[in-house]
Formats: C-alpha cells, sequence, structure tokens
C-alpha cells in the first residue's frame, strides 16, 4: 500500500523537474505573461473558487474547527481579487534568475560570475489557508521554478479549485502546466512520501503550525527551509509616545489576531505603566481582547486573568494577549529572548539609543521600531507575496520572496585555461 501511495508522489516530482528544466529558460517576458494569464484566470473563475471553498468552510464547521482556523480558510470574492493582485505584483517584480552577486577577473585571466539561478523543485507543504496556493504558485514560477503544492484535507476543495485554474492558466502561455502541481493522493501518507522524495525535490517548506513544522523538519530527507510560529512582541519603552505606543498595540493584536504577524505578548516599561496601562487595558476590553496579566498588571485591573508559563509561550491566534510590566529594556529584551519564537518583535520609543540596543539584541527575524508586528509580510516589504516567513538563519530569514527562492552558481570563463 505504501508503494501505491508513494508512486503517484513520485511522478508528479519528475514531472514537475521535467518542467522545471524548461521555467529555467524562460525569460522574464514570458513568465510574466503567465502569471498575468493566471491572475485572469481567478478572476473570472471567483465565483467557482469561492464556491469551492465554502465546502470546506462548511467541513470545517461541522468539525468544530476554531474560528481563527476558519479565518484563514475563508476565501470570498474579495479575497480571490487579493490572489490575483498578489500574482500582478509578482510580475511587475525584477526577476532575480541570472543576476550577477559578484564577478571578477583571477590574476590568471580567469574570469568568475556568481549569478543567481532557480532551486528547481519546490515543495510547500501548508495548512488551511487556501491563498498559499496562488502565492507560492506565482512567486515559484517567477523565480524559475516547479512547485509541488500540499495542503491540508481541510481546503481540499479551494486548493483543487485553485490549481486547475492556475494550469488553466499557464496552458494558454509557455510554462508548462506541471510547473503547478497538487501532491495527489489524500491523508498524511502522501506528505509523508514527498518529504522522502530527496533527489526530485530540491528544497521543502512548511507552513503552519509548530506541530506542522516539527513534523516535517524532523521527518523530511529533502532539505527543509523552517518557517516559524509567531509568539510576537510589543514593548512600550520609558521613553515611547503613548499614544503611538496605543494605535500600534491596538493593530498589532486585533487587526487580524488570526495570523502569525499579530502580537502575542505586551511589554511595558515600569516608568510609564501608571499611566499607560490604564488607557491601554481599557482599549483592550473594549476591542474584546482577553488579557492575561503578571501581578502588576492585575494590580491596575483586578479582573485581568493571571499570566502563565503557557500564556508567555502561546501562540494564541485569537483575541488573548499576555500583558506584562518590565523595569529595563534589557529586562523585556531577556523575556522576549526566553519566550518568544524568533518571528517579530517591535519597540515603541522616542530614544534612539534604546532602539539601537532593542534591534541588536532582540534576536529575531524582524525587528520593528515605532511601527506595528502586523507589517512583517512579504506584500507589505514589497515582494508581492510571499512562500512564507523563516525564522531560521541557514539561507533565508524573514519574509520570503523571490530572492529566497533562488540558490547560486558560478559560471567561470577561459581561454583555453588549464591548472599545472
Amino acid at each position: 500500500m505504501t508503494d501505491e501511495l508513494a508512486a503517484p508522489v513520485f511522478d508528479a516530482a519528475r514531472r514537475a523537474r521535467a518542467a522545471a528544466a524548461d521555467l529555467a529558460v524562460l525569460t522574464r517576458a514570458q513568465k510574466d505573461s503567465a502569471l498575468e494569464a493566471m491572475a485572469e484566470a481567478l478572476l473570472s473563475h471567483a465565483e467557482r473558487i469561492v464556491a469551492a471553498n465554502a465546502d470546506d468552510v462548511a467541513r470545517a464547521k461541522e468539525n468544530g474547527t476554531s474560528v481563527a482556523i476558519i479565518d484563514r480558510l475563508r476565501l470570498d470574492q474579495g479575497r480571490v481579487e487579493a490572489m490575483a493582485d498578489g500574482l500582478r505584483q509578482v510580475a511587475a517584480l525584477g526577476d532575480p534568475v541570472g543576476e550577477i552577486e559578484r564577478g571578477y577577473t583571477l590574476p590568471n585571466g580567469l574570469r568568475v560570475s556568481q549569478r543567481r539561478v532557480p532551486m528547481g523543485v519546490v515543495g510547500i507543504i501548508y495548512e488551511a489557508r487556501p491563498n498559499v496556493t496562488a502565492d507560492a504558485a506565482g512567486l515559484a514560477l517567477k523565480s524559475g521554478n516547479a512547485v509541488l503544492l500540499r495542503g491540508s484535507s481541510s481546503a481540499a476543495s479551494s486548493n483543487a479549485a485553485i490549481v486547475e485554474v492556475l494550469r488553466g492558466g499557464a496552458a494558454v502561455s509557455d510554462v508548462p502546466v506541471d510547473a503547478v502541481q497538487l501532491v495527489p493522493g489524500d491523508g498524511y501518507e502522501p506528505a509523508k512520501h514527498l518529504m522522502r522524495a530527496r533527489g526530485l525535490v530540491d528544497v521543502l517548506i512548511p507552513r503552519g503550525g509548530a506541530g506542522l513544522i516539527r513534523s516535517v523538519v524532523e521527518e523530511s530527507t529533502v532539505p527543509v527551509i523552517e518557517t516559524g510560529v509567531g509568539n510576537c512582541h510589543v514593548y512600550v519603552d520609558a521613553a515611547a509616545d503613548l499614544d503611538n505606543a496605543l494605535d500600534i498595540v491596538l493593530n498589532a493584536k486585533t487587526q487580524r489576531p488570526s495570523v502569525c504577524n499579530a502580537a502575542e505578548t505586551l511589554l511595558v516599561h515600569t516608568d510609564v505603566a501608571d499611566t499607560f496601562l490604564p488607557r491601554v487595558l481599557a482599549a483592550l476590553r473594549e476591542a474584546s481582547v482577553t488579557v492575561h496579566g503578571d501581578h502588576r498588571v492585575r494590580s491596575h485591573d483586578a479582573t485581568v486573568a493571571a499570566a502563565t508559563d503557557d500564556d508567555w509561550a502561546a501562540e494564541y491566534l485569537s483575541l488573548d494577549l499576555a500583558v506584562g510590566v518590565v523595569d529595563s529594556l534589557d529586562d523585556a529584551v531577556a523575556h522576549i529572548r526566553r519566550w518568544g519564537s524568533g518571528h517579530t518583535e517591535a519597540i515603541v520609543t522616542n530614544d534612539l539609543t534604546a532602539a539601537h540596543r532593542f534591534t541588536t539584541t532582540t534576536d529575531s527575524a524582524a525587528v520593528m521600531v515605532n511601527a506595528s508586528t502586523r507589517f512583517t509580510d512579504g506584500e507589505q516589504f514589497g515582494f508581492g507575496a510571499e512562500i512564507g516567513i523563516s525564522t531560521q538563519k541557514l539561507h533565508a530569514r524573514g519574509p520570503m520572496g523571490l530572492r529566497e527562492l533562488t540558490t547560486t552558481t558560478y559560471v567561470v570563463t577561459g581561454d583555453g585555461h588549464t591548472r599545472g
């Protein structure tokens, strides 16, 4: 049975590998034309995609899926339009393939250049969010890669419809349709075979919760770019503009609480706690946020739940927020280093020295100064879309766009050179 399930996955990977060879030689104009055709196909078939998504949402509700996950799963006309717009934004970006990272001539006359090239075949294993299907396909195509997509069963109908539409767009362009494929099969076994397709798949990117990421990292024989969960912090410094701080905290927590760049912990310097805490606690209560606070926070509001270690470590993905008071910036950094996930942290301060110390000592993929954590996003960073947010330190860190889906090769040009 295992071999029967493995064969379709490996066959898809072989087709992807053949497609990747064809993609590698396409011009930017050819790839951009395909992206435009795929974007138009999404818009033309939006009603069909939304209808397929409605089936997934209905199943999720029947299965008792959380509100946060259903929010990630749900598509409507506006989100389909955003998917199409993301593809067009990627088309408008420069093509990293062929860029010269460095070039020089050796004393012996050999000319050396390091050039950016596609990875080849990229596998994506992801949960719930069907918009990732279009984002991943678009970024992979523009960077010259074929992509194998393994979404969760919760979004099976949505992903199938989106991929079929995207392949239809590719079919009227110069891009081979097998550049975009869903990994065939149901259940966990096909994903496991994708993780073991070393030699056919060049890199694997998991995108989802901690359990999914850990499973892929531990079980895969294919090289993995590790994305991470988002236990993001906002630190309000002693030198903060408290009006700005209030706006940033509310935006970071409430603008879209179900995503990985939403704030999960607020830390307030003791020097401004008596002034700021009453304001922020009242605003959070009005926004229906449940606060889990330390004893100093609870001294301002006895209705606040007592924070536990689980709260400091939590990626809530909901209208919950852990709140604590710290005695110094260094204490805030120490708290973040202990409990944070290395995703995104923010400091609110008018002190340049404090901002510099925070950004250099907070070991995270993104650090915001006087800005919401919600800006850690490929589109917001000007990437058009993102394949995920990496919290590791090898190859890629932070939002991963086109450049992060490429590697480099050295081209050495001589004139009959031989080595003695």
